[in-house]
């Protein structure tokens, strides 16, 4: 088997904006976005999709970044725990959530849980606390306990639910 293999174009529009580049096939997402995008927020934990921590949104639905291939996501809408926030300097609902409810301590988690969290609620706009506990399940923090992450997610669904229109409850 050759180390020569061809590089392969990909065309990924990260946060809004199409990224074109020419990656190694076995190039992950996670370090496309890293070392490509210079977006850092996509963090490498486990590398083997148990952690969360590398966690974005593909075409709206949240994945680990480190199983996939960057070339798997050509075509596709990335969206990164960095493109979450309405810019400005101000802070999605779910990150703000986050920071008003010590949801973070040692920070390495929390990107992925911002990005899991963001697509859970989005679907799931007025959970039980059961579905709020399995929606964590799939990421995992070291430092808080969950407590704070637990009431930072049911901050940010009952802040969601508190500001929908009703034509956005149906």
């Amino acid at each position: 088997m050759s180390d020569d293999i061809a590089d392969v174009k990909v065309t990924v529009t990260v946060n809004g904006r199409p990224r074109r580049a020419a990656v190694p096939p076995r190039l992950t997402l996670a370090d496309f976005l890293r070392e490509r995008c210079q977006l850092t927020g996509t963090h490498l934990g486990c590398e083997h999709g148990v952690c969360g921590a590398c966690s974005v949104l593909l075409d709206g639905e949240a994945v680990c970044a480190c199983l996939m291939f960057a070339v798997q996501a050509d075509g596709a809408e990335v969206t990164t725990v960095e493109g979450l926030s309405p810019g400005d300097g101000e802070l999605s609902p779910v990150q703000a959530a986050f920071r008003d409810h010590h949801g973070l301590q040692c920070g390495f988690c929390t990107p992925g849980f911002v990005v899991s969290v963001t697509a859970f609620l989005r679907d799931n706009p007025d959970p039980s606390d059961d579905q709020i506990r399995e929606a964590l399940s799939g990421n995992l923090c070291r430092c808080t306990g969950y407590q704070g992450i637990f009431k930072a997610v049911r901050a940010a669904a009952e802040s969601s639910s508190a500001s929908a229109t009703p034509s956005e409850t149906r």
